[in-house]
Formats: C-alpha cells, structure tokens, sequence
C-alpha cells in the first residue's frame, strides 16, 4: 500500500507538534505516495522504524491511501511455504537457481540487507530459502521478489 502525507501531517511536519517523534519523522517525510510502506520500513528500518510507526502515524490522521490505492491492495505476504511446485524440478534444482538471485536481490540492498544476506548464505537447502522468502519480499517489494518466486516455485 501507497500512502500520502494528509493536511494534519503535513500542518504537524511544518509544526513541529509533538504527534511526531523525531524517529517518526524521518518516515513520515518518505510517504509520498510513490513509495510503499514496505520499501519506507526498509529505507528506514536501521533507525528502528516499525509498522506500529506507520500505524500510529495513521491512527493520528497524519498519512491516508494515496488516490486510487484501495487499503485492501496489500494483502499479506501469501504463506509461500504451501505454494506447490509447478515445474517438475527437485527441490535441489530449485534450491540452486533461486540461491543465486536471492543473493544477488539481498547484496544489492547494501548495509541495510547484510543480516538478510548472510541469513540467506546460511540457508541450508530448499526449505530455509523459502523460510526466507516472505522477509526478502517485504524488504525489495513484489516487482523485484518476482524472479526470485519464479525461480523457487515455477
């Protein structure tokens, strides 16, 4: 989900009114509609931003869906473990292929995907890349996830 900055937001960023902790702040100025909520957390997750921020932010009307962006459009991460496979590679096969573009996917993320990458160098086999999945599609977005869902699931 997109969100932008609402008239209170924005009236309380110029304020500087105390709805926001300076924490907060640093987020709440990345909601500009462009920009999901997962890729803000992953912009700001070294400066401990949560989805309870976000959540606050919105329960105070400072951030809304941007136009034309339903709340309902971002569903849960789909539980990837009971994705059957659809190709008839081995797990093994699978597990080589998707490796390869998971590593790249988590060392292009620079310093703030490092824990994830190395979680990812420790996977042992099928089973841990697909443990992993659902927090490397929540820190680089659907778009970039895609290949490595292809290559695990496909």
């Amino acid at each position: 989900m997109r969100l932008i900055k609402t008239l209170a937001g924005q009236q309380a960023l110029k304020e500087r009114q105390g709805k926001l902790t300076l924490r907060q702040r640093t987020a709440f100025i990345l909601f500009d509609g462009k920009r999901s909520v997962a890729e803000v957390l992953a912009a700001t997750a070294s400066m401990g931003i949560t989805q309870q921020d976000v959540q606050s932010m919105l329960d105070q009307d400072l951030l809304e869906p941007a136009p034309g962006n339903e709340p309902a459009a971002e569903q849960p991460a789909e539980p990837v473990a009971q994705q059957p496979p659809d190709s008839g590679r081995s797990e093994q096969e699978r597990y080589q292929a998707a490796y390869l573009i998971a590593t790249q996917i988590t060392g292009s993320l620079g310093l703030r995907g490092f824990r994830l990458n190395l979680s990812v160098e420790a996977a042992s086999g099928f089973d841990g890349l697909v443990a992993l999945a659902p927090k490397i599609r929540e820190a680089v977005g659907d778009a970039r996830y895609e290949r490595l869902r292809l290559a695990l699931f496909a």
